[in-house]
Formats: C-alpha cells, structure tokens, sequence
C-alpha cells in the first residue's frame, strides 16, 4: 500500500472566520506589496488603487479580529490616501 503525501493547508484547518482573515490579511499584504512596486516603477495611478484595496483588506482584518490598532492605522492611512488624491 502506497501511502499519500501529507499536505498542510493552514487555511483548512481554520474555522470559518479566521479561514477569512487569513484569507484576506495575506491577499491584502500581496496587494499592498504589489502597490510598492508599481510605486518604485512609476505606475502612477495603479499605485494608489493597489494600496487602497490593500488598506480596506486589512482594514477588514482588523473588524474581523476586533482589534482596533489595526482598525485605526488602516482608517487613517484611508483617510489621508483619500485627501491626497483628491487634492491631486
């Protein structure tokens, strides 16, 4: 008998609100990533458009584990990209 090669999934194993979280908190940390790089190539306004879905994902993060540090970094950092490109 041949045995299966285990595989780990974290996000398997997680009930169905931290499966979100962990979900979204690794989804928005890609994006946000991304929207570093479209900085540092020029990709004006990409950028912006990046980082506001990376900031809403974490934001959401934040509701999900009602943690209001991160809730609060997330709502300013929103509020002052929103000025910003308003005021451009």
């Amino acid at each position: 008998m041949k045995a299966e090669p285990m595989s780990f999934n974290p996000a398997q194993t997680l009930p169905p609100q931290e499966r979100l979280a962990f979900i979204l908190k690794w989804s928005a940390s890609i994006i946000q990533i991304m929207g570093y790089t479209a900085t540092a190539l020029g990709w004006t306004p990409m950028n912006l458009y990046l980082f506001l879905v990376g900031v809403l994902g974490w934001f959401a993060v934040g509701v999900l584990w009602n943690d209001r540090a991160i809730m609060l970094i997330h709502i300013v950092a929103l509020g002052a990209m929103l000025v910003g490109m308003s005021s451009s």
